[in-house]
């Protein structure tokens, strides 16, 4: 029997359930879904697609031909990404980072980084301020890990930084009602007062180049779909001040590896997490929900299905760059020609071995981690 209830798809920005809808979520949200002819028009900026759009792991989104058209003659962009720090970072957060940090190689631009930690302090009962602060400072070093650059690197920490976001968020707070939010995020009576003020805060990085700088330029956003709430309601304002729309790049969601809904914190069994020991990785892709059949006589007879298979949807995200390599892969599992067992250990000590150059990078980090802190 199927259960209806934990099949039913939710995706808000603070909470994803249930089986994923993406083509869904393209006419629910309104956004557009990403073209052949506008993956050729990114590809005459970056010589060749990444991973992650061939794979159309970014599959959405909302003014990206725009900004393009505008980048065409001339007008630069911004790059906006952030972090809700309410846990440590796993493997899925890492994802619409590592293509953040491509974009900005390839448009030579620069990043702003927000870190919510005011955001989470709100929205989660448990969190007391101090620890979501805590845990901004710390998900900061898994960003650096990546490699990104100070130069070009702006990391604002929402608490610490307030007094550079409070003016730009009384504009925008000022200009979008309470009907508007409560229609966007599903604000209840119980709601508190500073979760409902919060989406204005979110805005400011939108247009906080213009501030540091004077130069009004546009921003790109690429975040996971579950996040494009607070971008409508932003975009709805933006010209009202006297800026760009925010362009936006939505990506899948990862996940866990008990299948189902996106990779999360709250269920570690079923997360990798980049400070998870050797034997820790090993121990969850071991119990990892695949698509192989109860016998290794059956699945070597009749074949599996990677197509819900948590463990090949690792290698399709992250952990097999070589499109010809996947492929081969789908089509042995396919054919019963590999077993699940050995997709595990071979997946198992890929992620080991990216989890251990990116831990030492981690620590490394704590020591630079100020010089990414934003400029004034």
């Amino acid at each position: 029997m199927v259960d209806k209830e934990k099949d039913e798809m939710v995706v808000t920005p603070w909470e994803v359930k249930g089986k994923v809808d993406y083509e869904r979520l393209i006419k629910e949200f309104g956004t557009q879904p990403i073209t052949e002819e506008l993956l050729q028009k990114i590809a005459k900026h970056t010589d060749k697609l990444h991973l992650q759009l061939r794979r159309q792991l970014f599959f959405s989104h909302r003014d990206l031909d725009v900004l393009l058209n505008l980048y065409d003659k001339g007008i630069k962009f911004v790059l906006y990404t952030g972090r809700g720090p309410s846990g440590p970072v796993h493997i899925g957060h890492l994802i619409p980072w590592i293509f953040t940090k491509h974009l900005q190689e390839k448009f030579k631009t620069r990043i702003y980084f927000q870190m919510t930690d005011d955001e989470k302090f709100l929205v989660e009962d448990e969190l007391k301020l101090e620890q979501t602060r805590k845990f901004g400072r710390e998900n900061a070093l898994d960003l650096i890990a990546l490699g990104f650059e100070p130069e070009d690197t702006f990391i604002i920490f929402d608490v610490e930084d307030i007094d550079l976001l409070y003016d730009i968020s009384l504009e925008v707070a000022k200009r979008i009602t309470y009907s508007t939010a409560k229609a966007t995020f599903g604000f209840q009576d119980s709601t508190n007062i500073g979760w409902i003020f919060w989406p204005a805060i979110q805005a400011v990085p939108c247009f906080i180049h213009a501030k540091l700088t004077g130069e009004n330029v546009p921003a790109l956003i690429p975040a996971a779909i579950d996040q494009d709430p607070y971008w409508r309601v932003t975009r709805d304002i933006a010209q009202k001040l006297g800026y760009y729309k925010p362009a936006q790049i939505h990506c899948r969601l990862l996940p866990g590896l008990g299948g189902g809904g996106k990779m999360s914190s709250s269920e570690p069994e079923t997360t990798i997490f980049t400070t998870d020991k050797s034997e820790a990785v090993k121990r969850k892709i071991w119990n990892a929900f695949t698509g192989g059949k109860e016998t290794a006589a059956e699945q070597k007879k009749i074949g599996a299905e990677p197509n819900i298979c948590t463990i090949f949807q690792y290698y399709y995200f992250l952990f097999e760059e070589r499109d010809e390599k996947l492929s081969e892969r789908e089509k042995k599992c396919r054919n019963g020609e590999i077993l699940c067992g050995e997709c595990k250990m071979d997946l198992a000590e890929r992620v080991n071995g990216f989890l251990a150059e990116h831990q030492k990078r981690r620590e490394k980090a704590r020591n630079i981690v100020e010089k990414f802190h934003i400029k004034r």
